[in-house]
């Protein structure tokens, strides 16, 4: 498609947009109207929100429109998956400047499409506004399908730490992608399109899940959510973690310990959950620590130390380690 959002129009560019949406039976007012009607069996609605700023979030040099569709639909669906709830819908903010080619947005809503029929969703509706910079803004809503949320205050001492997906692989992908490089490519795919493990969340609640959160902060970061919220202490043991080879070869590269990337990067959106020590979890979660009561260390200690390397996201702080 040739020309630019500015020569589309707003009304152009909604209706090209939403030509190119699919739909589930949980929608059942879609796009078009005064708003959207979803379906919520439950009577409860788990929904959480996050905004993409051009610049901040990504890069159109290093990601395409494709790309950021799929990433902003991802990081929003994994925190509905990690309140054990099964993603239903999603809704679009989207800020462009005029003079944006029509074919950015339309490719980032294919992303966000495809994203969506990956965890079961669709995209419902949303806005467009013109700006100086881009500027994507998501809402996902979710179903709880009469189970209890996971809650990140829930662990107890005692517990299991479990965590399954892929950990410090977008952060490898960012130290590459930092240095011009644009390999090795696993991880810089998953920079780039994050591949949560949607349905684990509601199948961690399943068996009995007592906390639970995405790794969007760092796993360090996150488990200390759970920690302060639970008012416990969680230990990891660096021992059992996997490190992919190339992984390591990428570290040795850049200079790096690829175990601060596991620990610290963030934006892989894995789950980790504590569980009772009595469950027997599935192959796809890995045991990796357990919570203890609280003590005068840090909330999260690695080795039953403190971890002193700085890392993890913080939207105020420095840029992403």
């Amino acid at each position: 498609m040739k020309g630019t959002v500015g020569e589309l129009g707003e009304f152009g560019l909604i209706r090209e947009l939403t030509s190119r949406l699919t739909t589930t039976p949980a929608v059942r007012v879609g796009p078009g109207d005064d708003a959207a009607v979803v379906a919520a069996p439950d009577r409860r609605v788990v929904a959480s929100t996050d905004i993409l700023l051009e610049g901040r979030h990504f890069r159109r040099d290093w990601s395409t429109a494709y790309d950021v569709g799929r990433k902003a639909a991802a990081q929003n669906l994994a925190d509905i998956a990690a309140m054990g709830a099964v993603p239903t819908a999603l809704l679009l903010g989207l800020v462009v400047p005029a003079e944006l080619p029509v074919t950015w947005p339309t490719e980032l809503m294919d992303g966000l499409r495809d994203e969506c029929q990956v965890a079961g969703a669709s995209v419902v509706g949303g806005d467009v506004v013109r700006g100086d910079t881009i500027m994507v803004s998501i809402t996902a809503l979710g179903d709880l399908r009469n189970q209890e949320p996971v809650t990140r205050g829930g662990a107890q001492p005692g517990d299991l730490v479990a965590v399954t997906g892929w950990l410090g692989w977008s952060a490898a992908g960012y130290a590459v992608l930092s240095r011009g490089f644009r390999s090795p490519r696993a991880f810089v795919e998953a920079h780039r399109r994050p591949e949560p493990p949607y349905h684990a969340g509601p199948a961690a609640a399943g068996l009995g899940a007592t906390a639970m959160c995405d790794v969007s902060d760092g796993l360090i970061a996150d488990l200390g959510h759970i920690a302060e919220a639970s008012k416990v202490r969680i230990d990891i043991r660096s021992g059992v973690i996997d490190i992919p080879s190339q992984m390591s070869d990428i570290g040795q590269a850049v200079g790096v310990d690829p175990l601060q990337w596991v620990l610290t990067g963030g934006e892989d959106h894995a789950i980790v959950a504590t569980f009772p020590p009595d469950v027997k979890l599935p192959a796809r979660w890995k045991v990796i620590g357990e919570v203890l009561n609280p003590s005068a260390l840090p909330l999260v200690t690695v080795d039953g130390a403190p971890w002193t390397s700085k890392g993890g996201w913080d939207h105020f702080g420095d840029a992403e380690s």
